[in-house]
């Protein structure tokens, strides 16, 4: 029964489906489905978009937003992640293959993407391998906050051109807000009644019937008015023809892994990227974080299977995880629903979906991102650490500015940068004892009667000694020594957790400087790993036991012990 137990814990382990189907609940179907659909008809007319993006037929989109659906569904981690592909993908892949298939015909861009989107998979599944998900714990709290405002201004302003019914050519930020308002006086009045009437809709029922499935009653008015008022006449566009059928099965050609390969890698790293920043910016309190190392696992399948089955490069899409989540997506079934209606559409409902005015779809969107961006997030950052809502900030700026990968990277080299700076600056602080215990604490304006002890002065320095702050800690120390003009030194090292070998050896350089100048130096509550790397080095030796102590108590004990024994030498003398 134990080996029995122990083998379906580690089936569920590599095969998280059996996790969440093990603890569903029925009451998740209904929302689930809801989700599912709604997510669908967000993910479907993008899929189809940037598959043209790419320089893909649009059934290619299809493809892309059904087998990685499916695969992620299956070995997934996060509840809400909508897989498919996204606008950056598009972008990285159209340029990866204009390299090795210029003007080729659809035979040899069906190799070609297959090739690459299966490179994306294998490299995926290798990072995993290596353990490389670690990369994710470099996005912070804060990173995150900025990245969903920052993402929600991308959203919205992507969408407010199909909502009014103008075509802009995409640009920086700044190029696409010129030419929104410049493009004003050009709007569809049609276009703009259909997306007024879609947004009213959606937040009428949201106020008023917050349990109604809003989102699909909006699409459902948004086709009905195409195809019972004629929609089109009037100027209103909409998703048009798509094509049917199922996915043919395509091989790879790997004579072009050798020029493919670089690309993959950066397709890789960005369909991670947004992977990752986009299921943990939809976790919900209670629920687990995805696994990193457990996404890689997911997307990389689902790259590699769906490139035998025409997709191209996929990875979490963040506007349809978005809508996923915040219309009740409960678990992993809503993925597979999405899936089930793009495989219905590409077999039955693809004349049906073809009617969607796009500003009945990009008002869905703009609803449902609009949320992301809450000042209120920000604010609590701020009342807490500035540095954070730098961070914050530049995320926001970032994602805004210069797209959602090198956003979120430059986010993280921020974040990293900051860490580096606090990590080479650590704080020294002058202890004294809180009069009538055995408390010591840092001096503070606050507490003026605390005890000093002349002679002796107690320092604590705090966090990983090493390489990058051993000298800053040198620096803090000496004015301290040089001030005080102590007999003894006492460092207080229990906040210290490892000590490397180049902070030891300016340790040592510093006890021989201190003794020839008559001053002692003492260690101070080392942890078992520090003390075991100083009892190794010369250090160890020349402080012994005697200058080793255990907690400051026993270091405060050892220094009235001394001065009694110099108080008997000196009444000797006299």
């Amino acid at each position: 029964m134990r080996d029995h137990s122990f083998a379906h814990h580690i089936l569920r382990l590599h095969l998280p489906v059996l996790d969440w189907v093990h603890g569903y609940q029925k009451s998740w179907v209904k929302p689930d489905v809801i989700a599912g659909v709604t997510a669908a008809a967000v993910v479907l007319p993008k899929a189809m978009a940037y598959a043209t993006v790419a320089g893909l037929p649009v059934q290619v989109g299809l493809y892309t937003a059904f087998v990685p659906m499916v695969i992620y569904a299956l070995f997934g981690t996060s509840k809400p992640l909508s897989v498919s592909t996204s606008a950056t993908l598009a972008i990285l892949t159209a340029a990866a293959l204009g390299q090795v298939v210029p003007g080729g015909g659809a035979a040899q861009l069906a190799m070609a993407t297959a090739t690459l989107t299966l490179l994306v998979g294998s490299i995926l599944v290798l990072a995993a391998l290596l353990r490389l998900g670690f990369v994710a714990n470099f996005i912070s709290e804060p990173v995150l906050t900025g990245f969903k405002g920052g993402i929600a201004i991308v959203i919205v302003l992507d969408q407010l051109p199909k909502l009014i019914g103008l075509h802009v050519v995409k640009g920086s930020f700044f190029h696409n807000v010129s030419a929104l308002v410049a493009g004003l006086p050009h709007a569809s009045v049609a276009t703009v009644v259909v997306g007024v009437a879609t947004i009213a809709i959606l937040v009428a029922l949201e106020h008023f019937y917050p349990k109604s499935p809003a989102p699909l009653i909006a699409v459902a008015c948004g086709i009905a008015g195409t195809a019972l008022l004629g929609l089109q006449r009037y100027g209103v566009g909409v998703v048009g023809h798509i094509p049917t059928g199922l996915p043919s099965l395509v091989m790879p050609d790997l004579l072009l892994i050798e020029a493919l390969w670089p690309p993959a890698v950066g397709i890789a790293l960005m369909s991670f990227t947004e992977t990752i920043a986009s299921g943990r910016a939809f976790v919900q309190s209670g629920e687990p974080v995805p696994l990193p190392n457990r996404e890689l696992v997911a997307t990389g399948l689902g790259n590699a299977a769906g490139a035998l089955l025409g997709s191209m490069p996929a990875g979490g899409g963040t506007s349809q995880t978005a809508v996923n989540r915040l219309v009740g997506a409960r678990s992993q079934l809503a993925e597979l629903v999405t899936a089930a209606v793009t495989l219905g559409t590409m077999l039955l409902l693809a004349p049906l979906i073809g009617l969607m005015p796009h500003a009945t779809l990009a008002a869905v969107v703009i609803v449902y991102s609009v949320g992301l961006l809450k000042p209120a997030d920000f604010r609590s950052i701020l009342a807490v650490r500035r540095t954070e809502f730098v961070w914050a900030l530049v995320a926001l700026a970032g994602v805004v500015l210069l797209g959602t990968l090198k956003g979120i990277l430059i986010a993280i080299l921020v974040s990293l940068v900051a860490l580096a700076y606090q990590v080479s600056d650590p704080p020294v602080h002058v202890l004294r004892r809180k009069r009538g215990t055995n408390v010591f604490r840092p001096v503070s304006a606050q507490h003026p009667d605390d005890e000093a002890f002349p002679g002796l002065l107690l320092l604590r320095p705090e966090g990983r000694i090493f390489f990058v702050n051993a000298s800053n800690i040198a620096h803090k120390i000496g004015p301290l020594v040089q001030d005080a003009r102590p007999q003894v030194v006492a460092l207080d090292m229990r906040a210290v957790f490892d000590l490397e070998y180049t902070a030891l050896k300016m340790l040592t350089e510093a006890e021989k400087r201190c003794r020839e100048r008559g001053i002692a130096v003492w260690l101070v509550g080392l942890s078992p790993e520090v003390f075991a790397v100083v009892k190794k080095a010369p250090l160890g030796k020349t402080l012994g036991h005697e200058r080793m102590f255990l907690n400051l108590e026993q270091a405060l004990a050892a220094w009235h012990g001394m001065q009694k024994k110099q108080d008997g030498l000196r009444g000797i003398v006299q």
